[in-house]
């Protein structure tokens, strides 16, 4: 099973400065195609190095310190994860935490680093569409809408029961 890490790996220095040359032509053969306006999305997985293990260097010479190593990578990114969905319901950035917690996935796993640069890019594109115009007309009209038909509610309730709180309230 490949973890993503760089452990094992028998390249030797050739070979690498060879990949690394190949990757650097992909790269600027995916700026250019950017600068066109074309979308390179499998072009941008190829021209990236390959996911490298954040654990020191002591830890990989070792198999089992290395995978004891991941295995606490993982459970700790799977508690920050856990406590994130918690707060999705509770107070407290859950967004965020569920972010940090694949980030901190994203040190040791290639699939984490994946995902998570996937939600990068989704998250930008949101925000690049939330700035267009129509959709904020759009969203400031909507919110208007609502908070008349609320106001409207509240002061159907005020003129009808005064300032009295629902669990108050004697058969009216």
């Amino acid at each position: 099973m490949n973890t993503g890490s760089d452990r094992g790996t028998d390249e030797s220095a050739a070979e690498e400065s060879a990949v690394r040359a190949t990757g650097a032509t992909e790269g600027a053969a995916a700026a250019e195609a950017v600068k066109a306006g074309e979308a390179v999305e499998a072009g941008e997985a190829a021209a990236e190095a390959p996911h490298v293990s954040k654990a020191p260097a002591f830890v990989k010479a070792r198999r089992s310190l290395h995978l004891s190593w991941q295995v606490g990578v993982f459970v700790v990114g799977l508690a920050v994860i856990a406590a994130g969905v918690a707060m999705l319901v509770l107070p407290g950035p859950g967004w965020v935490a569920i972010f940090a917690g694949l980030a901190i996935w994203a040190t040791e796993f290639a699939w984490a680093h994946l995902v998570l640069r996937w939600t990068k890019r989704k998250v930008t594109e949101a925000a690049q569409k939330a700035l267009d115009p129509k959709v904020r007309r759009r969203n400031i009209i909507l919110t208007s809408v609502g908070l008349v038909i609320a106001g409207a509610l509240i002061g159907f309730y005020l003129w009808k029961y005064g300032l009295v709180l629902p669990w108050n309230l004697k058969d009216q």
